[in-house]
């Protein structure tokens, strides 16, 4: 695809960054714009590579070489075109999503992968530009009611697929605005919020209704949700946050990530301070306890904050820079990853447990920490033991908790619903992805656990083909296999 020798010929690039001392002081997004010559000649590298393995990396399964070949041809009305076959929301990915495909790339078995996420992003943000993107309404209605509960990724492109059937759907979300994790998990310099405003607009025209500030359960009870609509989605994540039970968790100014980094959302939103909350890192020493995506984002909001310092722990070991035998392509490596937060200033400890807080006058001053190390049993299994001699004190006014996710909350909406759950506390369901309740269905991370935007995409599209087989008989909704 693309040009034949264009991998040959070309290297990989992609736009320069803000600079640091000028991005943490906004909010903005951090990269610079590419002009089309210079996406053109990055496509151009997409290999004829006969077996592309970019769409196995790819959860949605996007078509990526197709529209690759399209950028490189100048065709950009049916790049957008081919990128929405799979995809409802590429501006969401193309700015948030680690980029499996990238390292699936046949051409990252011995050379930098092709520029897969930059095209995506400037794909969809020409068509905006453009006039491409517009409003798909159903020519024909079913007269079928669907409620979406939650409006992160999977809810939003659940209810589009949906509407796009002809189904009239109403989509409710507790909090004051859609998006979800979108809106208040991530923070604005990765991705600016108008793009899910812009998208709620199109979806308003679609004929989705929404629904905000509804905590669907109390508010709206689960018996009226169940009379009122044919059918029922449940799209509400995977939002009860892992806690770290050690001595002195009760001292104030310890955090989870999700009290944090909605705080601020709503600031640049423009919410007063009374509305958004006091929760900062202003002339703090913040640690930050968890080394993924979402510590990665309150050392970035910390930075712009003015923190006094920002460390962050990771118990498991610091991964290697490059792939190991165990880690062959095209699969997911687990190398270490430096993200523009950590290029802002971060002090990084991996292998450290942390044994307790220690407070003074009711406030955490500090965290006893010891570094550990891992090791593989006779048994196989990988086991962690302290470091004797190892313990070592780290002062702190504000500790944030960033260790992942552990399955939607018990609200009176699951135990409303009788929904069964699976061993991990998420929503069982079938292949059609319709739980132990007839009507009622579940996608995205309150059934499959914390993960990727793309991975709610993905869920939320084939869920609706679920939803739209029970209403109707049958389906004409795309879907794409689970390959992985």
């Amino acid at each position: 695809m693309g040009k034949i020798t264009g991998f040959m010929e070309y290297r990989r690039e992609v736009p320069e960054r803000r600079p640091v001392e000028e991005r943490v002081r906004d909010w903005r997004e951090l990269e610079g714009k590419p002009t089309q010559d210079a996406l053109r000649t990055q496509a151009a590298r997409c290999m004829d590579c006969g077996t592309p393995f970019c769409h196995n990396g790819c959860p949605l399964g996007n078509v990526i070489p197709d529209w690759n070949d399209l950028v490189y041809r100048g065709r950009w009305k049916e790049a957008i075109d081919a990128l929405h076959a799979t995809n409802n929301f590429p501006e969401f990915t193309g700015r948030v999503c680690p980029a499996p495909c990238e390292e699936a790339c046949v051409l990252n078995i011995n050379d930098d992968p092709v520029s897969i996420k930059l095209i995506e992003k400037n794909v969809i943000d020409h068509a905006w530009k453009a006039g491409f993107v517009r409003p798909q309404p159903a020519l024909v209605k079913t007269g079928k009611r669907v409620a979406v509960v939650g409006s992160g990724p999977a809810g939003l492109a659940c209810a589009q697929q949906l509407a796009r059937a002809g189904h009239e759907v109403t989509l409710f979300e507790r909090a004051d605005r859609i998006g979800g994790l979108l809106r208040y998990g991530i923070p604005d310099f990765k991705m600016e919020k108008h793009l899910i405003d812009r998208r709620i607009e199109q979806m308003q025209l679609e004929g989705v209704s929404f629904r905000t500030g509804v905590a669907v359960g109390s508010d709206v009870s689960a018996a009226q949700l169940r009379r009122d609509f044919d059918a029922v989605v449940l799209c509400i994540g995977s939002t009860q946050s892992r806690d770290l039970a050690v001595p002195g968790r009760e001292l104030d100014g310890i955090h989870f990530a999700m009290e944090f980094l909605p705080q601020q959302n709503k600031r640049v939103a423009g919410d007063p301070e009374e509305r958004a909350g006091r929760l900062v890192a202003t002339g703090k020493h913040v640690v930050v306890i968890g080394g993924g995506d979402t510590g990665s984002d309150c050392i970035g909001t910390s930075n712009r904050h003015e923190a006094a310092s920002v460390t962050q722990l990771e118990i498991l070991p610091e991964p290697p820079q490059e792939r190991t035998a165990d880690m062959p392509w095209p699969y997911w490596p687990m190398t270490l990853r430096t993200s523009t937060s950590h290029e802002e200033g971060a002090r990084r400890e991996f292998a450290v447990n942390t044994s307790r807080f220690l407070g003074k006058d009711g406030h955490v001053r500090a965290l006893e920490c010891v570094r550990v190390e891992w090791f593989t049993d006779a048994d196989g299994r990988r086991k962690m033991r302290e470091v004797e001699g190892s313990a070592f004190e780290l002062p702190a006014d504000l500790v944030l908790l960033a260790m992942g996710f552990v399955g939607p909350e018990k609200t009176p909406l699951v135990d409303g619903l009788g929904v069964a759950l699976d061993e991990r506390g998420n929503v069982r369901v079938a292949g059609d992805y319709m739980s132990s309740v007839k009507g009622v269905f579940c996608c995205g991370d309150a059934r499959r656990g914390q993960s990727l935007v793309v991975w709610a995409i993905w869920e939320g599209r084939e869920c609706a083909r679920g939803v739209d087989t029970f209403l109707m008989g049958e389906t004409a909704l795309p879907s794409t296999p689970e390959l992985r």
